[in-house]
């Protein structure tokens, strides 16, 4: 997942890499930074040796894997799927990511450009997150505090990608 940041924020560009449990959605490692070069975070969960890395910078720290975690990528697939559950989820449930445990607890209902949505709030963070009751369960917006003020993104209603021009000649064939 690609974010460009600009406007009122800082010109910049952070890229993050999720790889995840097909399954369960849980995070098998994560790394981010600004697409150039070597991540500027990175955390691998090796469930082989039992172990947690982080890696920022030149820094390095392990810790035993005793639980499963979750990324912000991951975290964020992951409410798609409690959506698709009846009743979008429980009213409150928690995720482990590294920074720590977050809690999130489920908002009344709500429309997003015209989708019904069910909504979440994460709690540390105070974010907020819509995802589409309906499949495919789209994100369809998230409200992030930032040091620099909310930072929100919307999906774009109606909107998907184009296959390339060869795709669809092939299709045609």
């Amino acid at each position: 997942m690609q974010t460009d940041f600009g406007g009122v924020l800082p010109g910049i560009r952070r890229v993050q890499h999720s790889r995840l449990h097909p399954r369960h959605l849980t995070s098998l490692g994560y790394a981010e930074g600004d697409g150039r070069g070597r991540p500027a975070f990175e955390v691998q969960f090796d469930r082989k040796s039992g172990l947690v890395t982080l890696r920022q910078g030149r820094d390095e720290a392990t810790q035993p894997l005793t639980t499963e975690y979750h990324d912000p990528v991951s975290l964020l697939l992951w409410l798609r799927q409690l959506t698709a559950q009846e009743g979008g989820g429980p009213e409150r449930t928690h995720a482990h990511l590294t920074g720590g445990r977050v809690l999130i607890q489920r908002l009344p209902d709500a429309e997003v450009d015209g989708a019904v949505c069910s909504g979440y709030f994460l709690r540390p963070g105070n974010a907020y997150v819509y995802v589409e009751q309906t499949a495919p369960h789209r994100l369809m917006r998230l409200i992030q505090p930032t040091d620099f003020g909310l930072v929100e993104a919307n999906a774009q209603p109606g909107t998907r990608r184009a296959a390339p021009e060869r795709e669809r000649r092939r299709r045609r064939a």
